[in-house]
Parts: C-alpha cells; structure tokens; sequence
C-alpha cells in the first residue's frame, strides 16, 4: 500500500499510523557526509578502540605494501586501499585483533629525478657533483623533504576513502629506524655468505644511469637494426671420438671438417653493437646443420660465389633469401655432436683485422639455441645477455684449460659508450641521453663491411625491455653490480647445508603459502624458478647505502669486511642519524675505527628500492617498539594463531611478493607472509589502460567530491578483483544506482524502527510464517557472506545482500508488511513480530555492509543503535542466526511464491488494461488443480500475500480465459474487482468497512486500531 494513505474527509487517521520516521535521508550527500564520520572516528579514537577491543584476539596483521611517495593517488591506489581496509574490518569482525598500518616506500629514482627536475633542470642550476660529502646529503635532505610531503598528501587522500589504520604513526622506509634496519638486513646477507660484487650483464638505464630490475622493466615495440655475420672458421677437428668407430664410420666426418675449415659460421643479431663484446658462439645439441656453398649471386653482393656458410638446414632457405643468393647448394650435413665424433670448431672474431680482436671465438653447446629463426648459431657476448654470461660461466672451467680467457670485457659504459674493450669504436653511442639510438650500430655494421664479414643486413620491429620509468629502451651491459646468489649454500651459525640456497628456501615457501587467487602460486613459482641472481645494487643517490667495506682480491672479486663492531657503529649512526651518515665526511674513519689505515673501500652504490621494501617485515613487525600494536605476533608457522597477508597489484609477483620473499627467506629461513591475496589492473569501460593523454582516467578525488567514497569502496567491492577492473561514468552511474536502492532500504528498515520497543520482541517460535521464513532467508545470507568473507570474496557478498535486500526485502517482504507495520493496532502481535524480524534483519545489514559501506553503514548505525557501541566497525559479525533455518519453511513458501507469481502477473495483465489501478481495487480468484499446491495454501492469507483487498482460492480447474504461466501449469487466476467499501485509513476494499458504529469509515481491524490510538490519548 501507499506510504501516505488518503484523508478521508471525516477524520485524519494520518497521526494513527506507524509510518516509517528517520533522519536518515534519501539523498545520501555523501561528500559532505563523510567528513563529518571521518571527523567522529578521530574524535572517539576508533583505531584505539578497535585494538583494545581486539585485545587477545588471534592477530590477522595485513602488513602494507608501501606506496611510491610522489604525487597524488590515482585510482588504483584506491582500490589497492579499498581493498585492503575491507580485509581488515572483515577480519577484525569475524574476531581477529586486524591491525593495519600504512607505509610508504620513500627511496629511490622518481623523487631523484623529480629534485634534479624542480630544484635545478627548471631552474638552470647544476646537478650537485655526489662526490662532493656536503652535496650529497644536501641532495638527499632535500629528497626526503620531497618524500615527506607527499606522504602527508596520500595520507590525507587514502584516510578520506574511509581506510581505518595507525595514521598517525605510519611506517616510511626513509625513517631513521627502517634505514638502520635495511642496513642490518644487507649485513645478514654478506654475512651468511650470499652477498657479493661480481660482474655480470645489467639491464641498464642509459638514461636513468642505474641498472634495473625485471620489475622495472616492460616491452614496448621496438624497431632494431638486424645483421647476418660471418664468423671465419680458423679451426676445425674430430674430437671424443667413439672407442669402437671404425676408419670407414669416420671418413664422412673427416671430409666435413676438411671442407669445414674453408668455411663461415653465420650468425644473426638484433643489435649489432654487442658484436665487439662477442667472445663465442652457441648451436644447439639438437638443431640439425648444413655445409652449403654459395653457386650465384649479383656481381655486388657481400655473398660470394664460392663461399661456404654453416647454417641450420631448416633456416638456410631464409638466410640465402635475405643475403640475396639467386644460388647455393648443400655440401654436407654437419653434426656437432652424436655422430661417431663430434665436431669442434673455433672462429676468428669477425673484425680481428681492426686490432684488438685477434682472440679465439669457440663454439658452445646452449639450452637456449633454436631454428626458430635467425640461423641456428646464437652470437654470444657475454657481457651484453644473461643467456650469453649463462653459456660463457658454465663453459669457463674447460675454456681457460684450453688457454681461452673468460674475462667479460667492459664495452660500454654507464653512458651507452663504447669504452677502449670495444678498439676501434671508442666514445661511439649505442643510446643517448635522450633514450634515442645512437651512433654504435652503423659504426660497427661499416666495420663488418669494410671487413668483408657482412651477409645480410635488415630491420626488424620487435619486442623490446624499456625502462617503465623512462620509457625508454634499456641496454644489456658488463657491470660491477652486488648480487645475492640464488643458488649458492646459505651459511649459517655452522657450514652451510647443501642444497640450502635461497632458491630452495623460496620455493619451498611458496608453497606452503596460502595464494589468492591460487593462480597467483604457479606465477611466483615460474619467477623464482627462472630467477638470476638477485641485482641488489643502484648507482644513484637517494637509497639506502649498500652499508659494506670491500678489499679488492686482483680476480675481479672482493673480499667483505666482517667485523661486528664495525656493522654496529654503522646501524647505531643510522638509527640515530639516519643513511646521510655513510655520506658525510669522514663515514670512512667513522666506521672502520681501527681497521682504518687497511684497504678497506666503502661502497657507495644504494640498494635497490625492492630490498628496501622487501625488508619492511623486519622494521615493521619485527619492531614492537616503533610499532607496539604489532608486538607479539606469533604465526601459524610458529605454532600460535596468528596470521599475516600481504596484499597487491598481481605486477607484485615479480615486485614486492618477490624482494620480501627472498630478503625473509635469506635471512630467516621463510616466507614473511602466511596469505598472498593479488588484484588486477584498473582500466576504463572500454577495458583501455587509462593514460592522461588519452583523456580517460577516473581520479579518485573527483569521484569523493561528486558521489562519495562510499560509490568508490562499492565499486571495488562489487568488482572481480582477481581480474582486471574498469570504471568510466557509466560503469558509476550504474555503481550510483545499487547504492541507492541500498540507502533506501537501510532507510526504509530505519524509519519503521522508530516505532520499535525492543522489550516488545517477539520470539522466533511465536512469529507467523512469514517473518520465520524471512530469517531463514536471513540464516541463508549469514552462510553466503561468512563464507565470502573468508575466502575474501567481496562481490558475492556485495552480489547477494543487494539481491537479498532489493528482492527478498523490498519487492517482496517489505510490501507484503507494510500494510501490518502502518495500520495494525499497537497491540498486534503481527506487527511486533514484523519489527522484531526487520530489527534482526537491519541489526545484520548493517554490520555486513560495514567493511565495504563504511561511512552508510555507520551513519545508519548511529540512528539505528545509538546505545550500543559508538561505531558499527566496534562490532562483531552477527552469530546465532543460523538457528533459524527451516528447509520445510522455505519449501512450503517456494511453492507460495510460485502461485503469487500467477496472481501478480494477471493484476499486471488488469492494470495494463486500465481495469484497475491499485492491486487493492482487485479481488483475485485463484484455481489450483494440484491437491498438493491446494493444501499449501490452505492456512494462508493469499490476500495479504498478494496484496490484494480480497482473494479466494478454490480446487478447481481454471476456466479458458484465465491467467496462467507456462512454468506453473496447475493454476490459473481470474481477477474479479473487490467487493465492499474503501477503508479511509487503510485504502482496502471491504465489505466490512461500515460494521463498526463508532468508526464507520474504516475496517473492524482499523477501528479497532484507533480505539487503542485512543487510548494512547491520539483523538482523530
């Protein structure tokens, strides 16, 4: 029935009815709201309250993935936040103590490049020179004042999305605390024995002048120079030849090497300028081979006639076409390996007629060589690919016994220059300083020309790594870089175990993690599986200094300084001073004390940002003094309770997840983290990465400042978070309109409440059939979302309270009582068991939505309870409600249901025809042939049902005409016009109204009603 029954002209029965009354508003005005909560929860110390309400509970510790401190929070902050902030109130109301604290990463490129950029590129000055003390920590204070700002604004921006954490003493991994903790982290390494300087190729940043990891790197479309090479053969021999070949089994070997040593191994490479750093050259074990020899081509071409090439049979074809060789032919088939002998080969270097590259190049046996493309054979620098320096290392026992060096000369430098290891192409660029291609590659191509050992030349569109700062392509290059090892023995208080690498241990952690989605298990599986050795170091200035004193050995190694005295000073500067104090004059002094005046060289390289965030379990909670609400954990792995998560972007895999799996398991022998839970990217409705010069980004603050956080934590909520996400206008109008069929309903349950007197709650057992069946419904959802809530899965709660509410409540159980709720007498049990029922059913709402609907739910709750706790996130989930099943209940309804779909439909058929307007104008007549749906109906009133004035139920079979659907055959309704006078108070249509003497205008119920109004003193 209506909200606002007519007035009938006699009396105004308006003030008799219990129509629903609240302050809580339609129009939710949630940007203006939601300060005001913001402002409460500060106000009561809520963060406070929660941990010592939580107190002795098992800890659920979601442990913050820090943020890069620069610049303003984007929308996939604010799901990662949303996101993580649901975990924690879910978990701290299903009974854990959840404490979240914030961080922040604050080292690093960015804020170095945003200083140079707004404190001296704008303004004309010049970079300070960092070897110059002063300079240095003048620069790094002024990247930590940086820093420092920006965690102030992201603060303020994630605490407006609603995210209840210790805001006040967050973490930053700049804080004097943190560094000496990273410093001591790195100590526990070079003192188990991982820790080492070696040489080794880098993804460098020419631009960045810093090495990168393969979490800062992606791959853009790149167009490379391609050339085919011909590499002389200037030896060639039968080698382990099989004890029982025969001299016949070995003339076709003999006569292959023969022609062999007349030949050229032809390689193919994307860039050239790593062909001075070449040193060898890779064939597969099981790639087949072919001598062929060149029998026509143009007069001009760098193919001759005559020349014989050795090429994998099934390229050849190709190569020939793009040397343009109009003729060839195949001389043998070569088999390196598997025959009676095998076949081993050394080269000339292809300009050893420039000087300088007089050495011998050896043929190598690589995993890594297919036909796939190019020509079989891999040219090999081992100072420019990690497959390269991977073939070279396994090969450098037997290659020096073989008076070969297997010294990886230094090309190129941190410019992209070629350096005086390249003769012949000294200060030649292989990238600018603007990112762009330099002068190397068409230097070197000359030179293969002019040396006559060009096949082939081309271009080719491909792949490529790119710094994801820069944006800008990246190079591999020979670098004195510090290392942790993958696979060498840890050493512990005793020798180190073999097969105890950090590898092992890392893998082994993994999978005794809990990973959400599980498919998050077999991606960090992979990395770590084909991880190198972890490059720890940078070449900048902002970071965490690598905190170690070296000695050269003359080997290219270095010996690490192990002093505990030393290694203490160090931390105990950093705690007190913070990292500036390895910068400042006389550090070197400082630190070494008596060891002084030996040849100890600090270390001025930084961590990588990785190690400094993989590191903040130890500084974080590791620390109860700092962070005191933290103390005590013990996990599952420790036989306690308590659990610890880490949660991010799925990018994370080969980021954070990573650096903090391997720091833990390196330095205590296990994964930091008991749960592992990973989202998607955000992209926009046409499912594009948004980009600022695309135009179609969605920034979070505007989001606030137009609907309210509260449209935001819905969105992420409602979202498949384990995927990628998208948000635009329409996806939020849309996100706008559930919430507001939302708002209405906590509203609609909130203004009947107000005439709710919980002493007059009636008990389960004594509620009609209605209301019980409403609770089991109740105990159905408690299941779904207790479930969902555990196994984090925050779109099927989202999904079946907001089908429960707009459904079940609104459509159904909601319209059916309102009619009980307005016009029944005070005294009526049926409308005390409504309330009772609705008050159970918001008390549950409420709470449930309190994780995504922060600031609605504890609006609500301060109007709904205010003399219960002071915030609705104090509370608990709502338990007991399972008792209320009842399967036979919920049977018996279903089939109710179904026959009250047959009645709607047929009113919608009268209504539509215009024979009536209100359902309380019809007086539906219902056939029902099955006995069994009959017998169901028998104690029930359809009419109220139905909401209808009227309606009979009758074991016949329905006439012709009568409304029926197809999917519930055994019953058809004819809609008659309800018979009797309209009830000025409650709008029925009766044949009733009139019967009582005092109250003529109204049904005996009504009267009866306003006698007891009366009572109360309301005269109408």
């Amino acid at each position: 029935m209506s909200e606002k029954p007519q007035k009938s002209d006699a009396a105004d029965y308006s003030r008799t009815l219990f129509l629903p009354q609240t302050e809580f508003p339609m129009r939710a005005g949630l940007p203006q709201r939601e300060p005001e909560i913001l402002k409460n929860w500060n106000e009561i110390g809520l963060y406070q309250r929660l941990r010592k309400a939580a107190a002795g509970r098992p800890k659920f510790v979601l442990h913050d993935g820090p943020p890069y401190a620069n610049g303003n929070i984007h929308i996939g902050h604010a799901l990662n936040k949303i996101l993580k902030d649901v975990v924690t109130k879910s978990r701290q109301m299903l009974g854990f103590d959840s404490n979240y604290v914030p961080g922040w990463d604050c080292h690093g490129l960015p804020i170095e490049w945003k200083i140079e950029e707004e404190n001296y590129r704008s303004k004309g000055k010049t970079k300070p020179d960092f070897r110059d003390s002063a300079a240095m920590v003048a620069f790094r204070r002024e990247c930590r004042a940086y820093a420092t700002h920006w965690l102030n604004v992201q603060r303020e921006e994630f605490k407006r999305l609603g995210i209840i954490g210790d805001w006040d003493h967050p973490y930053a991994t700049m804080d004097y605390f943190a560094e000496a903790q990273i410093a001591r982290e790195l100590m526990r390494f070079a003192a188990n024995g991982t820790l080492y300087r070696g040489s080794k190729p880098v993804m460098w940043s020419v631009v960045e002048k810093t090495a990168l990891a393969e979490a800062e790197v992606e791959y853009e479309d790149y167009t490379s120079d391609t050339v085919w090479v011909k590499f002389p053969v200037r030896k060639a021999m039968l080698v382990d030849i099989h004890p029982q070949a025969s001299e016949k089994d070995l003339e076709g070997p003999r006569e292959v090497v023969e022609d062999l040593k007349s030949s050229f191994v032809v390689i193919w490479t994307t860039t050239p300028w790593t062909i001075p750093g070449n040193r060898a050259i890779s064939f597969g074990e099981h790639v087949p081979y072919g001598l062929y020899e060149v029998v026509d081509a143009p007069a001009d071409n760098w193919a001759k006639v005559g020349e014989r090439y050795v090429l994998a049979t099934k390229l050849a074809d190709d190569v020939f076409k793009q040397a343009r060789v109009t003729g060839f032919k195949k001389l043998h088939d070569v088999e390196f390996e598997g025959g009676p002998a095998n076949i081993y080969l050394e080269c000339d270097h292809p300009l050893k007629g420039l000087g300088g590259y007089s050495f011998i190049v050896p043929l190598l046996e690589g995993d890594h060589v297919t036909d796939d493309t190019g020509t079989g054979f891999v040219h090999t620098a081992p100072g420019h690919g990690r497959e390269d320096f991977d073939v070279w290392m396994a090969n450098a026992r037997e290659l020096e016994s073989r008076g070969i060096s297997t010294t990886i000369p230094y090309t190129v430098d941190e410019n992209g220059a070629f350096t005086d290891h390249a003769p012949g192409f000294v200060g030649k660029r292989v990238i600018n300083d603007k990112g762009e291609k330099g002068d190397a590659n068409d230097a070197v191509i000359k030179a293969l020309v002019d040396a006559g050992m060009l096949l082939a030349r081309g271009r080719l569109k491909h792949q490529y790594p790119h710094s994801w700062r820069s944006k800008k392509p990246v190079i591999f290059r020979n670098t004195p870089q510090w290392f942790i090892a993958m696979d060498k023995d840890i050493a512990g208080a005793n020798a180190a175990k073999p097969g105890d690498t950090l590898r092992a241990r890392a893998l082994h952690a993994i999978s005794v993690t809990q990973w959400v989605p599980q498919s998050g298990e077999n991606r960090i599986n992979g990395m770590i599986n084909s991880k190198p050795d972890w490059v720890i170091s940078r070449q900048r200035a902002w970071g965490v200094p690598i905190a170690v004193f070296v000695r050269e050995k003359g080997d290219g190694s270095a010996e690490i300084l192990q002093d505990a005295a030393v290694n203490q000073r160090i931390a105990d500067a950093f705690e007190q001073e913070g990292a500036d104090a390895w910068y400042m004059d006389g550090a070197r002094e400082r630190f070494l004390g008596s060891h002084a005046k030996e040849e100890w060289k600090k270390i001025d390289d930084i961590c990588d940002v990785w190690f400094d965030s993989g590191s903040t379990h130890a500084f974080v909670l590791e620390d109860p003094v700092h962070f005191p609400g933290l103390a005590g954990i013990k996990r599952k792995v420790d036989g306690g309770k308590d659990t610890v998560m880490y949660l991010e972007g799925s990018d994370q895999h080969r980021g954070w997840f990573q650096s903090s799996l391997l720091e833990s398991c390196g330095t205590r022998g296990r994964a930091p983290f008991d749960v592992v839970l990973t989202h998607g990217f955000t992209l926009d409705e046409n499912g594009r990465k948004m980009s600022k010069s695309v135009g179609n980004t969605v920034e979070p603050q505007k989001v606030m400042a137009q609907s309210g956080a509260d449209i935001l934590r819905l969105w992420v909520c409602a979202t498949d978070y384990a995927d990628d996400q998208r948000i635009g206008p329409e996806i939020l109008k849309n996100t706008i309109e559930t919430y507001r069929k939302l708002r209405n309903s906590i509203r609609w349950m909130l203004g009947t409440l107000h005439h709710f007197n919980r002493d007059d709650a009636v008990a389960h057992a004594d509620m009609p059939e209605l209301e019980r069946l409403m609770l089991h419904q109740l105990a159905e959802q408690a299941a779904i979302v207790a479930k969902a809530y555990a196994d984090f899965d925050y779109k099927t709660v989202v999904a079946s309270l907001s089908a429960f509410m707009n459904t079940e409540l609104s459509a159904f159980y909601f319209d059916i009582r309102k009619d009980t709720l307005y016009c029944d007498p005070p005294s009526s049990l049926a409308r005390k068991a409504a309330l009772t029922a609705i008050d159970m059913i918001c008390d549950a709402i409420l709470r449930w939505f309190a994780p995504a609907l922060s600031f609605t739910c504890e609006e609500a709750w301060r109007l709904y309870r205010p003399d219960a706790e002071p915030s609705v996130h104090l509370t608990l989930f709502p338990d007991g409600i399972e008792s209320f099943r009842d399967e036979a209940l919920a049977a018996k309804w279903e089939t109710i249901r179904r026959v009250r779909r047959v009645v709607t439909g047929a009113l919608e058929v009268e209504r539509a025809a215009k024979r009536i307007g209100s359902s309380l104008e019809a007086s539906p007549l219902v056939y029902v042939s099955d006995k069994a749906i009959f017998n169901t109906l028998f104690d029930i009133d359809l009419a109220e049902v139905c909401i209808t004035s009227n309606a009979m139920v009758t074991n016949e079979d329905a006439p012709a005409d009568a409304f029926r659907l197809s999917d519930v055959p055994d019953v058809g309704v004819v809609v008659e016009k309800a018979v009797g006078t309209k009830c000025a108070r409650s709008w029925k249509i009766l044949p009733t109204v009139g019967e009582d003497a005092e109250y003529p205008d109204v049904s005996p119920r009504d009267a009866q009603a306003l006698r007891e109004w009366k009572k109360l003193g309301v005269v109408v």
